[in-house]
């Protein structure tokens, strides 16, 4: 799936915004302004002033918006909540070369609030993956202990964890354990497994 590297980028922010929500084994990540202000300089949200209790409410009520959008059931539902961002977040897109980026697209107004910033690009770029159809590639983790959001950009949309080398590695070692348990408390039918399948492959070159 080709998506442009502005737009990449937005939702990039959309998913780590997402993942600060408070889970039963995880505190909000935007749990003061201190923490805001973090996220901000380490995703380098640029045209942001002076943050304020305001500034963090704001984002927080756009963090829950996009989590709704991950959830939707169908296009026309996420059609809906994105529809709502832009139209609050007073979307105005401009073209900027700020800080010796090369051209691309601002869709906040000038002056905006960090929420209405956050709200304008990443609604945007949640909208290019719903008019491109790909709105499936919106999803949550599937390992039992984890809802981290993420966008699976992988040729076949066959991604299923946020991170194979963590979530995907944990549930294929805990399978190969349970299995491996299983063999143990029954270590007659997993001979009689293997009897029977040496059986057919001794058996096999005499019969097709």
């Amino acid at each position: 799936m080709q998506i442009p590297h502005d737009t990449r980028r937005a939702l990039d922010v959309v998913v780590a915004l997402v993942n600060t929500a408070a889970e039963p084994d995880q505190p909000d990540g935007l749990s003061d302004i201190g923490a805001l202000r973090g996220f901000v300089q380490e995703y380098a949200i640029s045209d942001v002033g002076e943050l304020s209790a305001r500034d963090l409410a704001g984002v927080r009520t756009v963090r829950a918006k996009f989590a709704q959008v991950f959830a939707a059931p169908n296009p026309r539902a996420a059609s809906v909540l994105i529809n709502e961002l832009v139209a609050t977040a007073g979307t105005t897109p401009q073209l900027t070369d700020h800080d010796g980026y090369d051209w691309h697209v601002h869709y906040f107004a000038p002056g905006a609030s960090v929420g209405d910033h956050l709200a304008a690009d990443g609604g945007m770029a949640l909208a290019f993956i719903v008019v491109s159809g790909e709105e499936e590639r919106l999803r949550r983790c599937e390992a039992p202990d984890c809802r981290r959001a993420f966008v699976d950009l992988s040729r076949n949309r066959s991604r299923r964890y946020c991170d194979s080398r963590t979530c995907g590695n944990r549930l294929h070692v805990a399978a190969y354990r349970a299995r491996r348990k299983e063999a143990d408390a029954h270590p007659e039918a997993s001979e009689q497994e293997q009897v029977v399948h040496g059986g057919e492959q001794q058996q096999g070159p005499d019969h097709p």
